[in-house]
């Protein structure tokens, strides 16, 4: 999509401007037009790791060290990167509607930074850590959680306050994202590959009568059963939209 593609996008600013609530669902391709690293992909040091050892309760009760090892470097990692022109095509969407929600898999809290306010953040963030015992909270700056800080007074130990594999989405947070994009006239879903779920469902399973628009470089499972597809990247796409609808 270029910017002489306007006549992609007639349709979706036409269902914009006659909406009443947009819903838009992000994920990890947004992030990484930001510089956002997998970690686990290939050439990374963590790539003989198995996603079990880093990111699941079990793998954090057999060695707290080795998963604030890698969460720590992912958390600055997030720090260095910076919003990115759709982060901020998004937040400026927000503030020229009467209901929007953005809803997302990503733990970067890139689009916090970016001006974003009604943001549900399916899978936690990494701005915070959280007891196991107590449920305490504890901010993380840049450093993130000296290795030495892992145990807690109540007996507990803090641990990323992100969901892990294994583990059920915060019970809020769905109802959130559930309700937004049941009432949701226009439904954007962009940079995610449509098949991490319960998320990926938000899309197209709630909600019959939306306007659905995906916006990924590449197709995906929900790619023939939206109403409008740009194959282009979120950073290319987004401000072409939100300068049309405005």
């Amino acid at each position: 999509m270029g910017a002489s593609d306007g006549k992609i996008l007639e349709p979706l600013i036409a269902a914009l401007r006659r909406a009443s609530s947009v819903f838009a669902l992000t994920g990890s391709g947004i992030s990484a037009e930001s510089g956002v690293p997998t970690f686990r992909g290939a050439g990374g040091p963590w790539r003989t790791h198995r996603a079990e050892q880093l990111a699941s309760p079990e793998g954090f009760t057999r060695d707290p060290r080795l998963v604030w090892t890698w969460y720590n470097e992912r958390l600055a990692a997030h720090r260095r990167a910076q919003p990115n022109a759709g982060h901020h095509a998004l937040a400026r969407l927000e503030r020229s509607l009467r209901d929007f929600t953005l809803v997302t898999q990503n733990v970067d809290s890139l689009h916090v930074r970016a001006g974003s306010r009604n943001v549900v953040e399916l899978h936690g963030h990494l701005r915070e850590a959280r007891c196991t015992g107590c449920d305490a909270r504890r901010g993380l700056d840049e450093e993130g959680l000296p290795l030495d800080e892992i145990e807690h007074a109540c007996g507990g130990r803090f641990r990323p306050n992100v969901v892990w594999f294994g583990e059920a989405l915060p019970e809020e947070s769905w109802r959130s994202a559930e309700a937004a994009a049941r009432r949701a006239d226009v439904v954007l879903v962009v940079g995610t590959s449509a098949v991490v779920y319960p998320a990926a469902s938000s899309a197209t399973n709630y909600n019959r009568r939306a306007f659905v628009a995906e916006i990924n470089p590449e197709a995906t499972p929900i790619s023939e059963r939206v109403s409008c597809v740009l194959r282009a990247p979120a950073a290319q796409a987004l401000p072409q939209i939100v300068d049309a609808f405005a």
